[in-house]
């Protein structure tokens, strides 16, 4: 059996485009080998990837000028936290500004946009469409309470900061301007999600606990809040807080089974803020997902128990 000839080193590790394989000497042959796949037409990796930015990759690698990714692709590379994982059945979406024509191929869905309607950056060392047009093209694309979880996530500032990943992606003033001057498809459905965007909320089920509770007809509670004792001693801060009632809302993740410590400081943490004085409810993903309405009756009693009357 003849040797394989192995992939130059400035291919090896990486995806590339046919055209660069052969511009480094490759034959088709070799091309066809087992050892590479080809995730879309004109592009070889040496593995298959299901990472939404490994993907992106390697469709990068026969992009045409002026093209750049957008809409829910665009929202994954802004790492927006979506209702569906990323997996390589999903098609990328990839826009260009007519008169360009969009791209036409297996595993891409094309858009042609209105010059000037949008503005692409890099990210990632990909050309994507800005924050603020990316979360408008999503307003015709995901139910709106997901519009909101991807406006919350963009709009953050968080406690603890990446350095090497600067946040806000944009400012609510920002994406308020954007919005107001924005005449396409989803106008509406943007400006009415952007009425209920908050900053503070850290993850998608924190946004999608507080539109919960308000659309129950409860008072909206404050985000993400730092709590004293009297003596001004930090308690912790919690993901929700009706502060005229006392009372905190903690959405409980993963933590017991991603991280023993984390759950066990979050024990503490909620135990502390319990003896100064705040009655803390605990919200698991069954009574977010499966049961919200025994959510709503549980901090609605709460509320009503601590004096709001509605």
């Amino acid at each position: 059996m003849p040797r394989r000839v192995p992939l130059p080193p400035e291919l090896e590790g990486r995806p590339f485009s046919v055209a660069d394989a052969r511009a480094a000497g490759l034959k088709v042959e070799r091309l066809r080998s087992s050892d590479l796949s080809s995730p879309f037409h004109g592009v070889r990796v040496t593995a298959p990837s299901t990472d939404v930015l490994e993907q992106c990759h390697a469709y990068a690698t026969r992009m045409q000028p002026g093209q750049f990714f957008s809409h829910l692709t665009a929202a994954r590379i802004w790492g927006a936290p979506l209702p569906a994982e990323f997996d390589a059945a999903e098609a990328l979406h990839v826009s260009s500004f007519a008169p360009r024509r969009p791209p036409h191929a297996r595993g891409v869905i094309g858009h042609e946009l209105r010059a000037g309607s949008a503005t692409a950056v890099l990210r990632r060392g990909l050309p994507v469409t800005d924050p603020a047009t990316t979360w408008i093209q999503l307003s015709g694309l995901l139910p709106a309470a997901e519009v909101v979880v991807v406006g919350d996530h963009l709009v953050l500032d968080p406690y603890l900061l990446d350095p090497l990943d600067p946040r806000p992606f944009v400012t609510l003033a920002d994406l308020e301007s954007r919005v107001a001057g924005y005449s396409g498809r989803g106008k509406r459905a943007a400006a009415e999600a952007l009425s209920r965007v908050r900053v503070g909320a850290e993850s998608r089920p924190e946004t999608l606990l507080r539109l919960l509770l308000v659309d129950a007809g409860l008072p909206e509670p404050l985000l993400n809040q730092v709590l004293r004792g009297p003596a001004g001693a930090f308690l912790g801060r919690v993901d929700m807080v009706f502060p005229l009632w006392r009372i905190v809302v903690e959405y409980d993740g993963d933590q017991h089974r991603t991280s023993r410590s984390q759950y066990e400081r979050d024990l503490s943490r909620l135990e502390g803020i319990r003896r100064a004085g705040w009655l803390v409810i605990q919200v698991r993903r069954h009574g977010l997902f499966v049961r919200p309405d025994v959510t709503v009756a549980k901090v609605r009693a709460a509320l009503e128990e601590a004096g709001w009357r509605g």
